[in-house]
């Protein structure tokens, strides 16, 4: 038995999945859906209970509690092999005594498809990923990007209702994962599939997909489109997993935060009405600095105390009162390279500051 679509149906729906393991909670009580043709990224760190969540939808784990539909069927109790999924994983797991053909046409072997019309369709796939010419090359003979489109492939040719991807760039090197993110989206783009994938790499997460859950501790703790996670962090914990930031705890009163390092901060987003604890969060690239004071809503003097060339950035450590101010500017764009030591003017405006209430 397999899943069948039905018309207005989410592609995936988890309801309330809790995974226990003795007297360990990997997963605790997740819910979230993903739309037809989504490209859906799950992050966190290591040990959040992602890719535990992630075997719970593909079969390979059993829930302790909850439910898993896809395209609006009951799969909870389905085994991986009968549900409308497929899954590329961090090995891979390519055949080397295989040719690439042979490898990308595997699962429609395993389905029965004569080999007149699997290659045809083989070959067709190997097309869309840029890999026409490599039909009879050995595995061996390929890049580490090339393997990851042949293992993408075979998974695609299949055609699931939906493709899992647990972590599959994780091997590559900087400059080709890089390349591989806008590549998975272009094929995405191109195929209309809809698309989980699960790492720890925030990156991926923000240039790839079309929404990003972000976990933590075996909990789900915000859902929403790659700006919504960056600008909004529901919490401290995603404030600071999601790309880099000032973070301070405060109390806030008519929308000015009095952290505990002695700042006085004026916030113009989140939550500025709250009175009581909470944190704020400014984003490096969103301060400005320079030798004179700067003008700006939230204006403070300090001293350079670390700077690190990143080529097409540069980020300053700008120690203030009891704190260091994480400070990034575009390398074209500085105004000079200060020094360790150097007295600066440091600011950023209040609709730079947001407020996290979320604990």
């Amino acid at each position: 038995m397999t899943a069948s679509s039905s018309p207005g149906t989410s592609a995936l729906d988890a309801e309330e999945l809790r995974k226990e393991f003795d007297d360990l909670t990997a997963v605790d009580g997740v819910s979230f859906s993903i739309e037809q043709g989504e490209f859906f990224t799950l992050v966190g760190p290591s040990g959040c209970g992602k890719t535990t969540l992630l075997r719970m939808l593909s079969g390979l784990e059993e829930p302790t509690s909850g439910t898993v539909r896809i395209d609006g069927a009951d799969t909870t109790r389905l085994p991986a092999e009968r549900r409308p999924t497929s899954m590329v994983f961090q090995d891979l797991a390519l055949f080397p005594h295989k040719d690439v053909l042979g490898n990308v046409c595997f699962g429609l072997k395993m389905q029965g498809i004569a080999r007149s019309e699997r290659e045809e369709r083989g070959r067709e796939m190997l097309e869309l990923l840029g890999l026409g010419g490599y039909a009879d090359n050995a595995i061996e003979e390929l890049s580490g990007g090339e393997r990851q489109r042949v293992a993408l492939g075979r998974s695609l040719l299949t055609e699931p209702d939906l493709l899992l991807l647990d972590e599959p760039l994780a091997s590559l090197d900087v400059k080709l994962r890089r390349e591989m993110q806008l590549e998975l989206r272009r094929i995405h783009d191109d195929l209309g599939s809809t698309f989980l994938y699960v790492t720890h790499d925030q990156q991926v997460a923000l240039t790839a997909s079309d929404r990003i859950g972000v976990m933590n501790d075996g909990n789900l703790v915000q859902v929403g489109t790659p700006q919504e996670v960056y600008e909004e962090p529901a919490t401290p914990f995603v404030a600071e997993f999601i790309g880099e930031t000032n973070l301070w705890a405060g109390d806030c009163e008519d929308g000015v935060v009095a952290t505990d390092e002695g700042l006085e901060i004026a916030a113009g987003r989140g939550d500025t009405t709250t009175d009581g604890r909470v944190h704020v969060s400014v984003r490096p690239e969103r301060i400005d600095i320079a030798a004179d004071p700067v003008e700006a809503d939230n204006a403070f003097e300090g001293t350079v105390a670390d700077r690190i060339y990143e080529g097409d950035d540069i980020t300053y450590q700008v120690a203030v009162n009891d704190t260091d101010l994480q400070v990034e500017q575009p390398a074209k764009e500085s105004r000079g390279l200060f020094e360790p030591g150097d007295s600066v003017g440091v600011g950023f405006d209040r609709d730079n500051a947001y407020v996290v209430t979320g604990r």
